[in-house]
């Protein structure tokens, strides 16, 4: 015999996946805003995609490109939460939340501002953003850069897990300052 409750948990499961179904993936400007933890395509328009051996080449030459890890990191209060240890890839800069699908402009800024900065104003200058294997936010990043003017943008689409797959060495993380 069935229990009396499985007719009410079947409607709840519908009406969830209904509400995830009717929950938009991608902003008007084509950004992702939802499910950000997903299998991402194999490109992104205005960038190269790297492997980990790709990647190694690139950061052999001179000038190394600029690292920037998005992984997010609760903010608030003025502050980031630290609530459990990040690592990235050595050199990295840690522009948290920074690829989110929506930024507020205090956000916008934050990102714009720190890749002038990395970048001396170099519009040319290599960048190479990631976050972790299947994440959008490094897909928003790359994006956000290439709009920004920025020409020679790579995305390492599997990012940190990549790396540390390979046994590659990794560093403690903290993010860029909030200013």
């Amino acid at each position: 015999m069935l229990p009396a409750r499985l007719p009410l948990l079947v409607l709840l499961c519908l009406l969830c996946a209904n509400a995830q179904a009717d929950t938009p993936l991608f902003s008007a400007d084509g950004y992702r805003i939802s499910l950000y933890r997903s299998p991402t395509p194999d490109q992104v328009p205005g960038a190269t995609l790297v492997d980990t051996p790709a990647l190694q080449t690139l950061l052999s030459q001179t000038p190394p490109p600029v690292l920037v890890d998005v992984y997010r990191r609760q903010y608030l209060q003025g502050r980031f939460i630290e609530d459990q240890p990040h690592a990235n890839l050595p050199g990295s800069h840690w522009l948290a939340n920074t690829g989110d699908g929506d930024l507020t402009p205090e956000w916008q800024s934050y990102f714009v501002r720190h890749l002038y900065k990395f970048t001396g104003g170099q519009l040319a200058r290599p960048l190479v953003f990631y976050c972790r294997a299947d994440c959008w936010l490094s897909w928003n990043a790359v994006k956000r850069a290439t709009q920004l003017g920025y020409t020679s943008v790579y995305w390492y689409r599997d990012g940190l897990d990549a790396w540390e797959a390979a046994k590659l060495p990794v560093t403690a993380a903290t993010p860029e300052p909030f200013e």
